[in-house]
């Protein structure tokens, strides 16, 4: 039997690889988060839906496995699987699982989507920096923030803050700020492919006040990075 670890993109219909669509259009049963469970009821309706809650994900990916010893089913992530996502442990458990194959489906990540909400700042090097500390050290993420900076790569900053992490975005930007100039071209996207959903440009300086949430994903330009016509824009190089 197989468990497909499927990537649903930004939330809506059309956010959707066809590969995504296809198979969880042919899997009976659908495992996720509840906030994800949701979204898909909308769209497919007549499966059966299995839910975990918030920081349950090794429950969530055993209860697919352990699903998948009887059926096909697929356990589905917003965005694509890879990034911050489930395909990692249910890679790494399912060798207590015989009979189960894993396959991991990809989807289309927030920094993807938020960007060409945005215009194109992703078009030469870039870096993706989550901003939760509940699995990485801040002072690890600090480090990954100046070396990025460093670096000269556009960031993409996912998780930018929470209820617990009101601040998490401020301070990110204050240590960016040591690196990068203050008129730094930036971004942001919210709610991407979903009800709500907008976006804006502004700069480093400003983006120390801005008050983000879970649902917003944030872009940091490099010295590179311009306006153009009021998007963000990011040059590769090619003479225009």
């Amino acid at each position: 039997m197989t468990l497909y670890i499927v990537g649903f993109g930004c939330g809506s219909e059309l956010g959707m690889t066809a590969e995504a669509r296809q198979v969880l259009e042919k899997v009976d049963t659908v495992i996720g988060y509840t906030t994800y469970v949701k979204l898909m009821k909308g769209i497919f309706p007549e499966k059966e839906y299995l839910t975990t809650g918030m920081r349950q994900e090794i429950e969530r990916v055993r209860l697919a496995l352990e699903t998948a010893k009887e059926r096909d089913c697929a356990l589905v992530c917003s965005g694509d699987a890879q990034v911050y996502g489930m395909a990692s442990p249910a890679l790494a458990l399912c060798g207590e699982y015989e009979g189960v194959e894993v396959r991991v489906v990809a989807g289309v990540t927030a920094a993807l989507s938020g960007g060409a909400l945005l215009g194109s700042p992703l078009t030469n090097d870039y870096a993706v920096i989550s901003l939760s500390d509940l699995l990485t050290p801040w002072e690890q993420i600090e480090r990954r923030l100046r070396c990025a900076a460093e670096g000269g790569f556009v960031i993409a900053l996912y998780n930018p803050a929470s209820k617990t992490r009101p601040d998490s975005l401020a301070r990110a930007c204050k240590i960016l700020l040591e690196v990068l100039d203050g008129q730094t071209v930036c971004g942001w996207a919210k709610n991407i492919g979903r009800e709500g959903e907008c976006g804006g440009v502004l700069t480093l300086s400003e983006l120390v006040n801005f008050k983000a949430d879970m649902f917003t994903t944030v872009f940091i330009g490099s010295h590179q990075t311009t306006i153009i016509n009021g998007r963000m824009v990011t040059p590769r190089g090619y003479h225009v």
